[in-house]
C-alpha cells in the first residue's frame, strides 16, 4: 500500500463530503457518547477564535441543546473556556466566535501567571525554557485548566484535532493534543470551512490565517510557515489528489516524525517506534 493511501485510511478523510451530513455525524457522536456515560453532563472546550475551536464549539452546543430538549435533563451543559495568555491579539475574533456559538456558559482563565510561575520555578533549578518550549508550556497549562473545570462539572474535555493537524502532528503533546473526545477528526481544513459556512458562521472566523500563536519571538506565526506546506496542499494530499513529490515528502516526513503523538505512551509491547524515524 502506498504511504499516501495508508495515511488517508489512518486519518479517515473522504475525498468529498456533504457538510450537513458531517454536522449531523459529529453532533450525534457527541450525543451518543454522553448518553452512554450517564455520569457525564458537561462538554468543556477551549475557544481560541480560530476555525477549529469555533466549529467544534458550535457542534458541542448543538449536541447539548438537543440532548437537553430530548431528555429533559437540564444538567447537560456546554462550557466554553477562554484561555488567553495576558491580552490576546485577536480577542475580537474570540468574542465573535463566542457570539456565534452561544455557549451555555463561558469562563475565562488567564494562564499568564501560571505559566510565568512554572517558568520561574524551573529557572530556579537551572532549567531555562526556550521560547518554543515555553509555547508548549502555555498549551499544557490551557489543557490543565480545562481538565480542572471538567473534573468539577462532571465533564469531558473536547478536542479540535482534525485530519490536516493530525497528519502533521501540529499540536502540543499532552497540551491541545491531550483531550477526551475529538468530534471533527476525519475532516481536513477545507472541509471544516465547509461545515462552518453551512452553519452560518461569520466568514472572517474561517478565512483568517491559522496560527497557534505560542511563540513570543515569532508572534502569530502562521501554521503554514511553521509546517513548510499550505493547508490546501495537505488537504489535496488527504483527499487522494496528486501533489508534487516535494510536497508529499514534507507531509509524509511530518507524519513519520510525529507518530509518537498519535500513540499512547510506549510500552515494551509496542514496536511502531522501531520502524520509523520519530525525529
Amino acid at each position: 500500500m502506498a504511504l499516501q493511501e495508508e495515511i488517508i485510511q489512518a486519518m479517515h478523510v473522504k475525498p468529498k463530503i456533504d457538510p450537513e451530513e458531517e454536522v449531523r455525524l459529529s453532533v450525534d457522536f457527541l450525543k451518543s457518547y454522553l448518553q452512554a456515560h450517564s455520569f457525564i453532563k458537561t462538554l468543556v472546550l477551549g475557544i481560541s477564535g480560530g476555525q477549529d475551536s469555533t466549529l467544534t464549539g458550535k457542534l458541542c452546543q448543538t449536541a447539548i441543546t438537543e440532548l437537553r430538549k430530548e431528555s429533559g435533563d437540564e444538567k447537560y451543559q456546554f462550557i466554553a473556556v477562554r484561555l488567553p495568555y495576558g491580552v490576546q491579539v485577536d480577542e475580537a475574533d474570540c468574542q465573535d466566535a463566542i457570539a456565534f456559538i452561544e455557549p451555555d456558559r463561558t469562563l475565562t482563565v488567564n494562564i499568564k501567571n501560571a505559566v510565568l510561575a512554572s517558568e520561574a520555578t524551573l529557572r530556579d533549578i537551572g532549567i531555562e525554557l526556550s521560547d518554543f518550549v515555553k509555547g508548549n508550556e502555555k498549551a499544557r497549562e490551557r489543557m490543565k485548566a480545562q481538565y480542572s473545570i471538567a473534573s468539577m462539572t462532571a465533564g469531558v474535555v473536547v478536542g479540535t484535532d482534525h485530519a490536516a493537524e493530525a497528519v502533521t502532528g501540529f499540536y502540543t503533546k499532552y497540551g491541545d493534543g491531550g483531550t477526551d473526545i475529538n468530534p471533527i477528526f476525519r475532516l481536513n481544513k477545507r472541509q471544516g470551512k465547509a461545515l462552518l459556512k453551512f452553519l452560518g458562521c461569520p466568514v472572517h472566523l474561517y478565512t483568517k490565517t491559522p496560527t497557534a500563536d505560542l511563540e513570543e519571538n515569532r508572534p502569530s506565526l502562521p501554521d503554514e510557515v511553521a509546517l513548510g506546506v499550505t493547508y490546501e496542499m495537505i488537504d489535496d494530499y488527504l483527499e487522494g489528489k496528486t501533489v508534487q513529490p516535494a510536497i508529499a515528502k514534507i507531509i509524509e516526513g511530518w507524519y513519520t516524525r510525529t507518530e509518537h503523538k498519535r500513540q499512547l505512551p510506549v510500552t515494551i509491547f509496542d514496536d511502531f517506534w522501531k520502524q520509523k524515524d520519530l525525529g
